[in-house]
């Protein structure tokens, strides 16, 4: 089974919310199936997004679900879409790079940012989804705070939302384990 063959199967199997269909529908529309994580970080490579959020999933149910007080569709719906501000973010590009064996100059293809709709990183993915699909108070914190420290707003506010939304703190703790101890050599850098 492929990455994106077992996003939709996740998917369909666990998000039966009103525009979860349409949403769907989108997703399949853009490059979300064929683009990259990042450009040269972890899944820097085609597919490497679809990758990266079934990675997240699987994280986040082994790791942190709970079956008394969590639910199965929030922890689909972040884990799934929480990185879907990169859909249609990035663009194969080339550059010249020297060929160590002949000396000569080469294009050589790699991934670069084209971000056609610069609205920031988790408030995005929020945003794209609820142009189809209401989200909880706990999904939409949880997404838009996914990159914790990482992000470039950080501070008292996230710091507010991890302590009342403990889905916040899931996500990001799943992201962060996929994407720096699980996914490790899924990158296929280009340079």
């Amino acid at each position: 089974m492929t990455a994106k063959d077992e996003f939709i199967a996740i998917y369909q199997e666990n998000i039966s919310r009103k525009g979860s269909v349409e949403l769907l529908d989108w997703i399949k529309k853009t490059d979300f199936f064929s683009a990259p994580a990042s450009t040269k970080f972890h899944c820097a490579c085609e597919s490497g997004l679809v990758m990266h959020s079934v990675s997240v999933y699987n994280t986040m149910m082994e790791k942190h679900f709970d079956e008394e007080t969590d639910s199965m569709e929030s922890f689909a719906i972040c884990a799934l879409l929480h990185d879907l501000c990169k859909a249609q973010f990035y663009k194969v590009s080339t550059r010249n790079v020297k060929n160590d064996e002949t000396g000569q100059w080469e294009k050589v293809p790699y991934y670069s940012v084209e971000d056609s709709f610069p609205y920031g990183h988790g408030e995005k993915s929020v945003f794209l989804i609820e142009r189809f699909m209401r989200l909880k108070l706990e999904e939409a914190m949880a997404i838009r705070w996914h990159m914790g420290g990482f992000d470039d707003n950080s501070g008292y506010a996230m710091s507010q939302a991890y302590d009342r939304y403990p889905l916040a703190v899931k996500l990001h703790l799943a992201d962060l384990e996929s994407t720096y101890l699980r996914e490790k050599g899924t990158s296929s850098v280009r340079r």
